[in-house]
This record gives structure tokens, sequence and C-alpha cells, in this order.
């Protein structure tokens, strides 16, 4: 890899370090291809990206970001998982590294905040953007549906009194 391609890579790291939601730093000792293949093809369903690059461009990479602190997890074979959302590049690594235990959490970053390993499981334990926006959605609609109910209510209390009155009657 000549300077040029370095300098891009460089570039291209520093791009994923300041734009992602949250980084996490995972080695990958022994995974075969396909494994590796599963593992990217499972990251992109969730909307996030995986990117193998060597350490000490991830560490150039990372000087000046609000994340540096994190260059002490780039050691060894590393693999970095990243998406524009914080929370599901950790859930898919995390359940990756559940069923694989080649896959190994070292740590990672979530905006200027350094995870270790426990940090990022707890990171993976949150629930995701979407599954937060539909809580407040059904939160939000659960007192109108109350509400509804409490004004059909005497209606059909009314409506079954009457009923029972009618059938006496007959």
């Amino acid at each position: 890899m000549d300077r040029a391609q370095k300098e891009a890579v460089v570039e291209e790291l520093g791009q994923i370090f300041s734009d992602s939601g949250a980084v996490v730093v995972c080695h990958y000792k022994g995974l075969t291809v396909a494994e590796m293949t599963d593992f990217r093809s499972q990251m992109r369903e969730a909307g996030a990206s995986v990117r193998v690059a060597k350490n000490k461009l991830a560490k150039i990479a990372l000087e000046g970001k609000p994340c540096e602190g994190m260059s002490k997890f780039l050691t060894g074979s590393t693999v970095l998982a990243y998406a524009e959302d914080p929370i599901s590049a950790a859930k898919v690594v995390e359940k990756y590294a559940k069923d694989n235990d080649k896959l190994v959490i070292v740590g990672g970053a979530m905006g200027d905040s350094v995870l270790d390993e426990s940090g990022v499981k707890s990171l993976a334990a949150m629930p995701s953007r979407e599954e937060t926006l539909s809580m407040i959605a059904g939160m939000l609609g659960a007192p109108a549906s109350n509400l509804a109910s409490a004004i059909g209510a005497p209606a059909s209390n009314i409506a079954g009194i009457l009923s029972t009155i009618e059938e006496k009657a007959a």
C-alpha cells in the first residue's frame, strides 16, 4: 500500500469515526471467510457496516477526534462495526458474538464516550431507534384510546340495559 492509499484509508476511517453514532471494536481472530461474510450481511441488514483496517492507520485517523481514547482497543486482529444509529451496530455485534466465540467485543465509542466491553453490551441491550419511536407512539395513543373507551362505555351499557328490558317485555 503506497502513501496515497494510506492517506485515503485514514481519511475514510476519520469519516467513520466522525459520522457514526457508535463504533464497536472487535477481535475476529479465527473467523473464516464464510463467517465474516455472514457477519457483514447481518450488519448490512441492520443498516450497519463493517471495516477491517490496519490498527496504525486507525489510530492516526482517531487523532483529534472526540473518541480518541478508543485507540487503546486497537490491538491484534480488529474489525470496526459502525452505524449511524448508535444501537444497531452494537446489537448485531452482541448477537453475533454470542453465537460465535471467535468474534470478541473489545470496546467502542459512542460520540465522545469511550465504552468498554460491558458498555457496548449495555448499549446493545437498549431499544433501537425504531423500537423507541414505536413505544412513544403507543404511549401517545393510549390516552386517546382510553378516552374513546370511556366515552363509548356508557352508551354500550345503556344499549345493553335497553336490550335486556326489551327481551323481558317480549
